[in-house]
Formats: structure tokens, C-alpha cells, sequence
């Protein structure tokens, strides 16, 4: 079967209509585009697969506006649905009987194992969606536009495969196995996701329709180590707190929230990743659990390191107050 008929038929089977791209609207515009050239340039047969022009008004006019809107749509949407999913997990004492009061909660484990494993799915199938039209567009046109768009779509952070709520269901999926096959309770568990150890270093890997295999490092670029107490910045790289705090010129206290916008992630070189900053609080628990021994010996380390940080920050506020 091909993808836009399997692609198609996914989003026709959703319970509720959800943000898609347009597959089959894009594809025809392309169709389109090829085939008015060939019309207005007389070819003849023995040219009928010649491509359009390499700048197209007809298709930069309207297939990457287009590609846009439904980009951003399917991700805002997964974001969303993916936070609140995670927000009901985590959620304890009180703030869960909120939850639960103002009709929130929806039911137990199986529930948001099934909501979690629908929403990976659909971020891994649109995220295929969306490579397989760019493609189409750069061999329809001999060009690189196409990839060029999704660098683009990556610094505005709208790929989906960059958002940092992916990264935490992976977590929250391995999370939920790891504590029902201890408690011998059985759940329909998203198979697909798995913690791996290679040299010691541990990554999230997660594979479905056979085409996108997804391979998240978990290793802190700026220390070189486990990422400990990890954060996810808005181009998707993730970074030990402490780290990334350093990186952005800003102290635990102030938190990353207060960093300039001309600071930079240290690994893509993108401005403005730090305001929008998440705190992977899944995968913190994930990585406590399997490596133990190593997340115990950065607690008493950063632990130290953290209460100097704090004390040079009130006292520098003391001194300020004092007109010292």
C-alpha cells in the first residue's frame, strides 16, 4: 500500500477529526505544477517527465504556505496533548484530586498508556508524512528547497520530531512498563520504545511503520556525561540543568526563564532556546532508576554546587539592598 493511502486511512480512522498534512492536496499541487509547464513550454511527449523550473511561483506561492500552517498545527496540537497527558501522570495530593474534580483525569494507567502510545504514533506518522512530500517536492524540481524548508521548519520549531514532549513520552512509556512488570499487572505497553546502553551511554530509541527510527542521545554535550536532572531547550537538544544554566550565562536561582535572547544552544547555535525550556521530568525518573549508582554521586555533587550557588545569590542580594 502506499504511504498516502496508508497515511489517509490513519487519519480516517481517528476517533476525532486532528490536525493532519494534507498528503494528497499537496501531492496534486505538485501534479499540477508539472503539468502547466509542460503546457505552457509546447513540450512534447519525449519530455513529459521534465521537471518545473527551480523557482516556481506556483509552487513556492503555495505548497510551502500551505506545508507551514500544517506543520504548525500538528505540532501545537501534539504539544499540547502530550503536556496535559504527562501533567495527569505526574500529578499528585491535591492537584490530582483537582484533576480529577474538574473532570480531567481520565480513568487509570490503561487509559493514558493508550493516550500516550496514539499521540507517539501520530507524531511519527506525520513526522513521515512530512518527509516523504519534501522529497517529492525536491525531485519534481531537481532542487534542495525541500530540504532546505525543513531546516527552516526546525529553527522555527515546528518539526515534530524535535519536541521535547516526544522525548518524555518515550520516558513515561518505559516508565509505566517498568512498574507494572513489577507489579505483574498487564497493560497494553507501547513495544516500540526502549532504553538503550551502548558503551554505558544511554539513548531513547523508538521505531514504528518501518520507516522512522528515532535515536535520542542522552548524553550532556557540555559535560559529557548522563544527562542529569535533563532539560529539553526549544531546538530539541537536550542538557544536564546545571549545564545548560552555565551555557546561558544565568545561575540556578534566576533559572533559565531569565536567560538573554541572543543566548545560544551550544550545540545548533540557534538564539531564544532557553524561554522556552522544558524540564523532562519522565526521563529524570527513568534515568534515576537505571543508572542509580551514577545519579546518587551527582546528587551529593550537585547538591554542594547548588547551595553555593544560592548562598553567592542572596548575599550579592544583601549587599544590593545594603547599597554595598
Amino acid at each position: 500500500m502506499k504511504f498516502c493511502k496508508k497515511y489517509q486511512e490513519y487519519m480516517e480512522g481517528q476517533q476525532r477529526k486532528l490536525p493532519a498534512v494534507g498528503f494528497k492536496k499537496l501531492k496534486k499541487i505538485l501534479k499540477k505544477c508539472r503539468r502547466d509547464f509542460h503546457s505552457q513550454n509546447n513540450v512534447n511527449r519525449t519530455l513529459d517527465l521534465q521537471p518545473c523550473p527551480h523557482q516556481c511561483s506556483v509552487c513556492d506561492g503555495t505548497f510551502f504556505p500551505s506545508l507551514l500552517k500544517e506543520m504548525s498545527d500538528v505540532v501545537g496540537f501534539f504539544n499540547e496533548r502530550a503536556q496535559k497527558l504527562l501533567e495527569l501522570h505526574l500529578a499528585s495530593g491535591i492537584r490530582r484530586y483537582y484533576f480529577w474534580f474538574k473532570g480531567k483525569l481520565q480513568g487509570n494507567h490503561v487509559a493514558l498508556t493508550q493516550e500516550g502510545k496514539e499521540l507517539v504514533n501520530y507524531a511519527l506518522i506525520n513526522a513521515i508524512a512530512m518527509r516523504k512530500i519534501l522529497k517529492k517536492y525536491d525531485k519534481i524540481h531537481y532542487s534542495k528547497q525541500g530540504q532546505a524548508f525543513k531546516s527552516q521548519a526546525q529553527s522555527m520549531h515546528i518539526e515534530i520530531l524535535q519536541s521535547p514532549w516526544l522525548c518524555e513520552l518515550m520516558a513515561f512509556h518505559i516508565n509505566l512498563r517498568e512498574t507494572k512488570a513489577k507489579s505483574k499487572t498487564k497493560l497494553a505497553f507501547f513495544e516500540g520504545c526502549s532504553l538503550a546502553f551502548n558503551d554505558g551511554k544511554p539513548s531513547l530509541t523508538c521505531e514504528l511503520f518501518d520507516s522512522v527510527k528515532i535515536d535520542i542521545d542522552l548524553t550532556c554535550s557540555i559535560c559529557l556525561d548522563t544527562v542529569f536532572d535533563p532539560v529539553a531547550l526549544s531546538c530539541g537538544h537536550i542538557f544536564c540543568y546545571m549545564c545548560s544554566c552555565s551555557a546561558a550565562s544565568v545561575t540556578i536561582v534566576d533559572g533559565l526563564k531569565s536567560a538573554q535572547p541572543r543566548a545560544k544552544c551550544p550545540l545548533c547555535r540557534q538564539g531564544r532556546v532557553y524561554e522556552g525550556a522544558v524540564h523532562l521530568e519522565e526521563l529524570c525518573i527513568l534515568l534515576s532508576r537505571n543508572c542509580h549508582e551514577y545519579w546518587e554521586e551527582r546528587l551529593q555533587t550537585e547538591r554542594s554546587e547548588r547551595v553555593r550557588q544560592t548562598k553567592e545569590h542572596w548575599e550579592s542580594q544583601c549587599r544590593a539592598f545594603m547599597g554595598v
